[in-house]
């Protein structure tokens, strides 16, 4: 017998592959931090010998789910400002707020907060874009997650640079410092069209191509972001995203709610990713992603949270409840959005977005051993006839039991292995405190 550090046997094994397969009494070979093999348990087991055995009766075991969109460190304003437009939230309370407050300090407890609450919930990579950056990553890898950190651009001065140029310059520096890491990659991440002018996307369109490195933007977010591109401009967004060179396959196009029928077509053409983010664009009222005519387009649609500010959580079981839901409701078909699409929407799908496809995103051999256990026993999840239909329209995030990264288990029977979480929300308090002054 081979002897291998681990084999996990769920109930259901449910690897997210193109037969939309959900397989009983399946076993997983894990060696290191890669996955072996899969196959039936009776002969897994006749096969190897594992350091360590986990079963699980009541499990379904997916793989790791990928949040394409965040802003980790914001989870430190988390109904700090509600029940507002985008625009007004942004430009009368969340900037002012972060010019105030945001350092190397508020970064490391927001995005050490949302590491805690993303493993708890299932997720085991994430996508950010955020100010301190290389703070970002070193908490993720503290937490032993996975996560694709933004080189944020902005035109303005901010605590960590004072014009494009510098955010570049310093991105690629964080960039350099993780080249090395088995956990963090990075992506340019200019913040939006409407906050970053054409010199600077120009470089980055430039850097993208040479680096080989994906671009990670909010774009068509709202109405009013079109009207200001047309007024000022003479286009829309999308257009001008073209000319500047911008509009390919490692372009992640966050929101996408505004969009005309030429333009689905243009980002079909161009291999361009969406990142559908249905929770933050109904709480700011922006508008409603065609997840349908995207996807019936040929185009790669994945889901992330956003910002806990603007969510207000980190829930990407709950996410993608919501994104199915919205699929059916918006395009008036109860097929649309199906719940093993709406699984690969938030895992092998966000894996392709960042580059990623071949190392996360499905239970396959040779892939990194990034795993989800979700206990369906519940009362709310009884009885199952389809499991995954369970997962994504019934399940919690606090059916998650289990959850590994790169073969490392970061949740152990609903308990993080990795943090703190009573130090972590302790310090989340101290920085309510100050921000709100109590």
């Amino acid at each position: 017998m081979q002897t291998v550090d681990q084999i996990i046997q769920p109930h259901w094994l449910i690897p997210v592959n193109t037969r939309q397969s959900v397989l009983l009494e399946h076993a997983v070979v894990i060696d290191q931090d890669e996955i072996i093999e899969y196959g039936p348990a009776a002969a897994i087991n006749a096969r190897y010998e594992a350091n360590t055995s986990t079963v699980l009766d009541n499990h379904a075991l997916i793989p790791g789910l990928v949040n394409a969109h965040t802003h980790t460190a914001m989870t430190l304003l988390r109904g700090f400002a509600d029940d507002m437009p985008l625009m007004q939230w942004l430009s009368e309370h969340i900037w002012p707020t972060e010019a105030k407050w945001v350092d190397r300090a508020f970064v490391e407890a927001g995005a050490n907060l949302a590491c805690a609450e993303m493993i708890r919930g299932g997720t085991t990579c994430f996508n950010d874009m955020y100010f301190f950056p290389d703070v970002v990553a070193r908490c993720a890898e503290t937490a032993g997650m996975r996560a694709c950190i933004g080189m944020i651009v902005l035109d303005f001065p901010t605590a960590w640079a004072q014009n494009a140029d510098e955010y570049i310059n310093q991105g690629l520096a964080m960039r350099d410092q993780v080249r090395h890491s088995p956990l963090i990659t990075t992506a340019f991440a200019p913040h939006a069209p409407y906050t970053v002018s054409d010199e600077p996307l120009q470089r980055i369109a430039t850097l993208s191509e040479e680096l080989d490195c994906q671009v990670h933007t909010h774009v068509h977010e709202t109405a009013q972001e079109i009207e200001e591109s047309n007024a000022r401009y003479g286009m829309r967004p999308i257009e001008r995203l073209a000319q500047l060179g911008l509009l390919g396959p490692r372009l992640l196009a966050v929101h996408m709610t505004q969009l005309l029928p030429d333009e689905i077509d243009a980002v079909a053409e161009c291999g361009v990713h969406v990142v559908h983010c249905p929770e933050s664009n109904m709480k700011l009222a922006s508008g409603f992603c065609p997840v349908s005519k995207l996807a019936a387009a040929g185009i790669n649609v994945c889901i992330g949270t956003d910002g806990a500010s603007s969510n207000n959580d980190l829930d990407l079981l709950g996410e993608m409840r919501m994104a199915s839901l919205l699929a059916k409701g918006f395009s008036q078909d109860p097929a649309a959005l199906n719940a093993y699409e709406t699984l690969a929407a938030a895992t092998i799908n966000g894996a392709k977005a960042l580059g990623l496809e071949h190392h996360i995103g499905s239970i396959e051999a040779g892939k990194k051993a990034d795993l989800v256990a979700i206990d369906l026993s519940a009362c709310a999840t009884q009885p199952v006839y389809h499991p995954v239909s369970q997962i994504v329209y019934s399940a919690s995030r606090d059916q998650v039991s289990d959850v590994w990264v790169a073969g490392r288990r970061v949740l152990e029977n609903g308990v993080l292995t990795t943090l703190d979480a009573e130090r972590i929300c302790a310090t989340a308090n101290e920085w309510r405190d100050k921000i709100g002054g109590y």
